[in-house]
């Protein structure tokens, strides 16, 4: 069922590609750019600062800027190079900023109503937001150096840009998004089978006096037991515990919740997240060919559209109404010439 669903989705996104983008090679006239319904006056500008924008050198420069930064952010960590590098770490960090404040702009500059439809370049906003909250505080004052350092923690978000100089991540990151709305009835599930294990394990185990308490005491202790027992992590200490206090069903209960909740559900989980990926690839895949192919496609060739008006049917049609029409013509000529 999934195998089918995804040919009908390719299948799908290959007649949208093809029936509503323009194809266009490099002979081609350039379309003309359109901001706000006007056409632009800056067409010269335009294409310098978009072949600016597209040139490989300037991708890597903005992933080495992005590596510097993790670099630095890094070594900010250390006291003694913080104290000591505090001038140059400063100055490092105005011009990474103006970096990416000049990337903004030109992204913006070229397309500033879509710009804010695509998740990442929203996402790149927020973190360059985010890069100058710690400019607006005065960070010589000692009751701001909590809010300050608060605020330097949150430019390691900066590192995330990197996700959108690279089609790897960006395809494990929106297979991640489409986990996310996958895997909610495998978590919903999940989480009424601990709830269910939990009620029981509270009533079996749980007792203050002869039980073990402190796993299975209360519900939120026997929630904290059973998610160690879904990641099979340490559940051997906890069945040991079980065993010293002498409950004979404790091997069942521990051995039939790992079944169910590691073997099928976290696998489960697992599954549906490899899925997403194997689908996300796929899309990208097919991206890649619908671009190659764009490439091969001349102003020249011809194209067949499902307009009415070109199909066989219509074409036909229009045919024989016009053999009876010269069929209609020659007979009023030879009337018109008997009367004569």
């Amino acid at each position: 069922m999934a195998a089918e669903f995804t040919e009908v989705s390719v299948e799908q996104r290959l007649i949208n590609k093809l029936s509503l983008e323009a194809f266009r090679s490099g002979s081609e006239v350039e379309v003309r750019q359109y901001l706000f319904g006007y056409r632009r006056r800056d067409a010269d500008l335009y294409k310098f600062i978009k072949m600016l924008f597209f040139h490989p050198l300037f991708k890597s420069i903005m992933i080495s800027t992005i590596t510097l930064n993790s670099i630095f952010l890094a070594l900010e960590t250390d006291y003694k190079v913080r104290y000591e590098s505090h001038f140059f770490l400063e100055v490092a960090d105005l011009i990474i900023l103006a970096v990416y404040t000049t990337e903004f702009l030109m992204i913006f500059y070229l397309d500033p109503i879509n710009y804010w439809k695509d998740g990442y370049k929203r996402f790149d906003f927020v973190v360059l937001l985010i890069a100058y909250l710690p400019y607006t505080i005065d960070r010589s004052n000692p009751k701001m150096h909590h809010t300050a350092t608060m605020l330097k923690g949150f430019q390691v978000l900066r590192v995330l840009k990197l996700i959108y100089y690279s089609p790897g991540m960006r395809i494990l990151m929106a297979a991640l998004a489409q986990t996310a709305k996958n895997v909610i009835y495998v978590l919903v599930l999940l989480f009424l089978l601990m709830l269910i294990f939990a009620i029981l394990g509270h009533g079996l185990y749980g007792d203050p006096e002869h039980g073990d308490h402190q796993n299975w005491g209360t519900l939120a202790a026997a929630f904290f037991t059973l998610f160690s027992l879904v990641t099979v992590d340490g559940w051997t200490d906890l069945q040991d515990d079980l065993d010293n206090k002498k409950f004979v069903t404790s091997r069942t209960f521990t051995i039939v919740f790992i079944l169910l909740g590691f073997f099928v559900f976290f696998n489960m989980f697992i599954g549906v997240v490899i899925m997403d990926i194997q689908k996300s690839t796929e899309y990208q895949t097919f991206d890649e060919m619908v671009e190659e192919f764009k490439k091969t496609l001349l102003h020249s060739d011809p194209v067949i559209l499902e307009e009415f008006c070109a199909s066989i049917p219509f074409i036909d049609l229009y045919l024989l109404s016009l053999d009876r029409q010269d069929a209609t013509i020659y007979k009023c000529v030879t009337l018109v010439e008997l009367a004569g």
